[in-house]
């Protein structure tokens, strides 16, 4: 599966790692390619490389959704 995250944050302060059918997903000038993982763990993962605070989409990556 391939992984975005959304350059802005919620209002939590949450930037979100989404899916690209995902019915949230960010416009394209909001969001950097994180890659293709096996797991949305990983994708995390590489998300927290560019922001402290990351989370899964509730609607497309709910196993990594910690809200």
């Amino acid at each position: 599966m391939y992984y975005y995250v959304n350059k802005n944050a919620q209002t939590n302060g949450d930037h979100e790692v989404h899916i690209k059918n995902c019915r949230y997903f960010p416009d394209a000038k909001n969001i950097i390619s994180l890659g293709d993982f096996s797991n949305c763990r990983d994708a995390v993962r590489e998300a927290k490389k560019y922001y402290i605070q990351v989370n899964g989409c509730f609607y497309c990556v709910r196993e990594c959704n910690t809200d």
